[in-house]
């Protein structure tokens, strides 16, 4: 009987695991019908009724053997059902039926509601299915049971995998937090590397700061005893809270970081970071000035103590604070000499640091020479993290239009790249012969470039990224170039810097370590804009038909007082006129700064207006026709601000410097015909600005001027510039062959 009792047992489970589940309930309810003691039977009974999703009855057929069992062994016959449903969500996960395993899942959490794990799997299973949304971690019960912290047969490894789900689902709300808080006290120095990368991922990739800050605030609660992670955690948390424009606790978690630096390259990171919070809320000149001082005396001090060992995060520190300086004084030869050289120190350490891989590309480099032929297809590769919906992505997509592709054969290198961003994958994935969607380590980016021998190299980031600073140390490809970014970087392994007969004096040689390679007319050129619908109106700001309208549309680091005092003069000097402000700053701050020097030169701040940024650079392009005259600033000029002035046809009044960021209008105006606003001294930009606002006529022969510029303009014509973009890497490629 028992032998039989046994088969029936054995066919009822293969007709389970077959899904004959009638088959399998009727011999399960024969088995019970002879041996209704037996609770397995029950247990697999009712699990097939789930599985029919004939839950009442299940939960039923589960109940009925526990109702005369004696206390002590229910929680015994408990396990048991915890169990069966336990191995049968294992199978079903690993066939990949995940809504099974869920909904398995749930009933051993009704069963159970204190099984850590099984609460997590809930979860992990929640991603796989797309309901994570709808599984309310906050009335899970799973946050309350790690805040005890005594949890008993934690998988440590589950949890690592479901933090870092909750993690990267953004936007994270509030119970995902708090379930992330609840987690800190069980990392690991892996949870710790899991952790930190995803915040950055949040922050920069992502591009949530506030989120990325918060978490960081609760890392920083539980961070290891570690100076090193602790100032790292606080360099990113103060730019987190600035990009965020929470200037205040920028500037706060940057201080706090340089009274903790002890190493001068750490002292001269935080400086910076409390020198870029001061420069981006506004209006805190005094205090900008003195903060670059300090960083130019910490800057001064670690060149004259070398040799000094740094490691490849103290290196990367080193370049980025030079960005500050040009915005607040035009003394390029100056600035250049210490620039060049902190260059030259950040190439040499991580070249020591890799050394393994620079000798490795640098015999690649050597290889490529000895083979290199001067007929033959180039392979050009674009480096940059800005080739996204940015300014530099929006200038250099025409050069990818543009391309002969049977000379020119195209790679891209996407750092950190944002999936969903249309401008990058419209023009730097779709139109390269070859596009990298990368992260942010330099290596791995250097060795991709390596493995695709590029022949010549070209950066758009400048110094504005320390990860494309590091690539190009490491010299993965025979020639490099920067184009279009901020400046050249000053780093040996560069070759080129290009530029025109405009953007930079003829002096500059001299202190540029890269070769000028000057295109005949411009460095830059586009073939338009995209336009939207305007939605600035006088009337809603209360501006009379008849005025005049000035408007300035600048980051706030390019507001400098000097500037701003000759802004001020040209509105006192043009009756019934009115200055527009536009730019991403600390609103109160800002305020303060226009209106403190307003008040010093005589002008009424009824006639100043504030304007928030634009939902779209369409709409922004749009909205720039509501004025008669655009003030540029100095000495740092503007640049797609610029083109799209001049795009729009309205008169520009710039003032020239010496450096390549005070002569960006410059050429920008030299290659579209109108020299009208160029001025070369103080004085002339107040002049320029005065008879611009007072001589319509004046006005209307610029505005004619730049409307038909764009039938016959270098500025408009991004073919053109294609082709003297590629006579320059013939040029290159030439000079590099016959170098043999």
């Amino acid at each position: 009987m028992k032998v039989e009792i046994y088969k029936c047992e054995q066919q009822a489970y293969q007709y389970f695991t077959e899904r004959n589940y009638e088959q399998a309930a009727n011999l399960y309810e024969q088995a019970i019908a002879s041996e209704p003691n037996v609770i397995s039977h029950y247990w697999y009974l009712g699990l097939i009724l789930l599985l029919q999703e004939k839950e009442i009855e299940a939960q039923m057929t589960w109940m009925q053997p526990l109702a005369d069992v004696e206390e002590e062994n229910i929680q015994r016959y408990t396990q048991e059902l915890t169990q069966v449903l336990q191995l049968e969500a294992e199978r079903r996960e690993k066939l990949e039926e995940f809504s099974l395993a869920w909904a398995i899942r749930q009933h051993i959490r009704e069963i159970n509601n204190y099984d850590i794990n099984n609460l997590l799997n809930i979860v992990q299973l929640s991603f796989k299915i797309d309901n994570f949304e709808e599984i309310q971690l906050d009335k899970l019960g799973i946050i309350e049971l790690l805040n005890y912290q005594d949890v008993v047969d934690l998988n440590s490894e589950l949890l690592l995998q479901v933090l870092q789900q909750v993690i990267e689902t953004l936007p994270l709300n509030q119970p995902s937090i708090d379930f992330i808080k609840s987690c800190l006290p069980y990392f690991t120095p892996e949870f710790n590397d899991i952790f930190f990368a995803a915040v950055m991922k949040i922050g920069q990739t992502f591009a949530q700061p506030a989120t990325a800050a918060c978490l960081l605030e609760l890392y920083l609660a539980q961070a290891p005893n570690n100076q090193e992670i602790l100032l790292e955690i606080l360099r990113h948390l103060s730019l987190f809270y600035q990009n965020a424009k929470n200037f205040s606790q920028g500037i706060e978690k940057a201080k706090l970081c340089l009274s903790l630096s002890t190493e001068i390259a750490d002292k001269i990171f935080a400086v910076h970071l409390i020198l870029r919070a001061l420069m981006a809320a506004g209006g805190c000149w005094q205090e900008i000035c003195l903060t670059n001082q300090q960083l130019e005396a910490l800057r001064q001090e670690f060149i004259t103590a070398q040799p000094l060992l740094l490691d490849e995060i103290k290196t990367l520190l080193l370049l980025t604070p030079s960005f500050a300086k040009p915005h607040i004084e035009d003394s390029p030869s100056d600035f250049r000499k210490i620039h060049n050289s902190l260059a030259a120190i950040c190439q040499n350490n991580l070249q020591s640091i890799y050394h393994q891989s620079f000798e490795r590309y640098l015999q690649r480099n050597i290889n490529h020479w000895q083979k290199a032929t001067y007929k033959k297809k180039l392979k050009i590769g674009y480096l940059s993290y800005a080739l996204r919906q940015h300014s530099v992505g929006w200038l250099a997509r025409w050069l990818f239009q543009h391309h002969n592709r049977d000379n020119f054969e195209i790679y891209t290198y996407l750092i950190n790249y944002k999936p969903g961003d249309g401008i990058a994958q419209k023009w730097y994935v779709d139109k390269a012969d070859k596009a990298h969607k990368l992260g942010i380590k330099a290596l791995e980016i250097a060795e991709t470039i390596s493995d695709d021998e590029i022949d010549i190299l070209v950066e758009l980031d400048s110094i504005t990224l320390d990860v494309s600073c590091e690539v190009m140390s490491l010299k993965p490809a025979p020639i490099q170039v920067t184009w279009l970014g901020w400046d050249a970087s000053g780093i040996p392994a560069i070759d080129y810097f290009i530029a025109d007969p405009y953007v930079l004096p003829d002096s500059a040689q001299d202190y540029y370590t890269e070769k000028i390679l000057r295109l005949p007319q411009t460095y830059i050129a586009v073939d338009g804009f995209e336009v939207g619908i305007p939605t600035l109106r006088r009337q809603d700001l209360d501006i009379p038909s008849d005025a005049v309208i000035y408007l300035s549309s600048q980051r706030v680091y390019k507001r400098h007082p000097q500037t701003t005092k000759w802004q001020m003069k040209i509105i006192k000097e043009v009756p019934n006129s009115y200055f527009l402000i536009k730019g991403d700053a600390e609103e109160e701050s800002i305020k303060q700064f226009f209106y403190k020097i307003a008040e010093e030169e005589g002008v009424e701040c009824s006639r100043l207006r504030f304007l928030p940024q634009d939902p779209s650079e369409a709409i922004h392009r749009a909205n720039l026709t509501i004025a008669d005259v655009v003030l540029d600033t100095y000495p740092y000029n503007g640049a797609t601000t610029t083109l799209e002035t001049l795009w729009m046809g309205i008169p520009l009044v710039t003032r020239v410097g010496q450096q390549f960021a005070a002569r960006n209008s410059y050429t920008m105006m030299m290659n579209v015909g109108v020299t009208e606003g160029i001025a070369w001294t103080d004085e002339e930009y107040v002049e320029w600005g005065v008879r611009l606002g007072k001589d319509e006529a004046l006005r209307q022969g610029v505005i004619l001027k730049l409307r038909a510029s764009r039938q016959t303009a270098p500025l408009w014509n991004g073919k053109q510039f294609t082709r003297e973009m590629e006579k320059a890497y013939e040029q290159m490629w030439q000079r590099y062959v016959e170098g043999k």
